[in-house]
């Protein structure tokens, strides 16, 4: 490779789960509007766990969930599309006959990345429309009803989580009435259901965005984790031991991040969450298409080796939650990438998740390996590769 390891790792999440951009400029405002109506308080939550989660806590530490973890896909571009559907993007209605042929490939985990900004009504109660929980928890539920584990996180909704001290105020009440509303919707779940606080947060379009964030940015995000972990564990029952994903400043790899993030309040319910699309020139960029030399191998592992060092070796759990490679029609070195990094992922004890965005086509942004219109697997190889890694 002609790129330096500094020059990869700093830039390597330009590109992370990223779509064409939608002129969608709707976004609830935070004054002392009047509510929006809705059909229930989503704040009083399920009284009964789904037919497809026996709602059970059976103590297993962070680590010991990860190990169960595995490999993971994401439906990527779906429910966090930038608009009011999750079709905006042009992927199909999810279904759960996707969801079962994901399954039945081998993967344990399902990242289900969520977009609120535009079902959430003002403040001061700034309530999710029950409309989209109703969803989200329908589709939450097509991974429980294959036994998988399953991640809700809150994702595209950057424009109003803003890390710097003059906007914290505001967004801390927001996030925190966020959070409670989805918490105690699935509070009667099974640990099977992880919370991801965050993806990648960070300061939109400033000039640090992909590099580390100011000790600013950095300070905030770690305030906005500790305002979500507060708001899940206050709703009780099962939410007060329920595993929580923590990330650094915009998910990133950087010891930079990795040394800047606090757990909140030390949690030893929660697991790091980092996005490592490593090397970015060849993973996401477009600009080197090929993978696999002695040196290729030497960085990724130099990689690994530094996230196992930062945390696992010192006893916080971590999953990879996005990492995969777009289509250029290098398909040797595609699946040559994908095997070394899911086997090095493995034998660290790190799990990991492939971002497929529903675009399998040869681009750099062609990160699909499953096509959710035909329910077949054009790039089948990879993903059998990486669930192999993991036996």
């Amino acid at each position: 490779m002609k790129y330096s390891v500094f020059l990869i790792i700093s830039v390597f999440l330009i590109l992370s789960c990223r779509s064409e951009s939608v002129n969608v400029t709707v976004i609830p405002s935070d004054d002392d509007s009047e509510e929006q109506p809705m059909e229930e308080n989503p704040d009083n939550g399920n009284n009964e766990a789904s037919e497809f989660d026996n709602g059970t806590m059976r103590g297993l530490s962070s680590s010991e969930i990860v190990a169960e973890m595995k490999i993971g896909w994401n439906l990527g571009n779906s429910l966090d599309a930038e608009g009011a559907t999750e079709t905006v993007w042009g992927n199909p209605v999810t279904t759960k006959a996707m969801i079962d042929e994901v399954a039945q490939r081998g993967f344990n985990t399902l990242r289900v990345p969520v977009t609120w900004r535009f079902h959430q009504g003002v403040g001061p109660n700034y309530i999710i429309e029950k409309s989209w929980l109703d969803r989200v928890e329908e589709v939450v539920n097509y991974a429980r009803a294959n036994n998988m584990y399953v991640i809700i996180n809150v994702h595209h909704d950057d424009t109003w989580i803003i890390p710097t001290y003059a906007e914290g105020d505001a967004v801390k009440p927001r996030l925190s009435k966020l959070w409670t509303q989805v918490a105690n919707r699935f509070k009667n779940y099974s640990d099977y259901v992880i919370f991801e606080t965050l993806n990648e947060p960070r300061f939109e379009n400033s000039p640090e965005e992909w590099s580390g964030g100011t000790a600013e940015g950095r300070d905030m995000v770690n305030q906005y984790h500790k305002t979500s972990l507060d708001a899940i564990r206050a709703t009780g029952g099962n939410n007060s031991s329920r595993k929580i994903m923590i990330s650094t400043y915009a998910a990133s790899t950087l010891p930079l991040t990795m040394n800047a993030l606090v757990i909140p309040n030390n949690d030893v319910n929660t697991i790091v969450s980092l996005h490592s699309y490593f090397p970015f020139p060849f993973t996401l960029e477009g600009t080197d298409t090929t993978w696999g030399t002695d040196d290729d191998r030497a960085q990724l592992t130099a990689e690994m080796d530094r996230i196992k060092a930062k945390f696992i070796d010192n006893g916080r759990a971590v999953v990879l939650g996005e990492w995969s490679s777009g289509n250029q029609n290098n398909f040797d070195d595609r699946l040559a990438h994908a095997s070394f990094y899911a086997n090095a992922a493995a034998e660290r004890g790190i799990a990991s998740i492939w971002w497929d965005n529903g675009n399998s086509g040869v681009s750099n942004d062609g990160l699909a390996i499953f096509d959710r219109q035909s329910l077949s697997w054009p790039f089948g190889e990879i993903a059998d590769a990486i669930v192999e890694a993991y036996k």
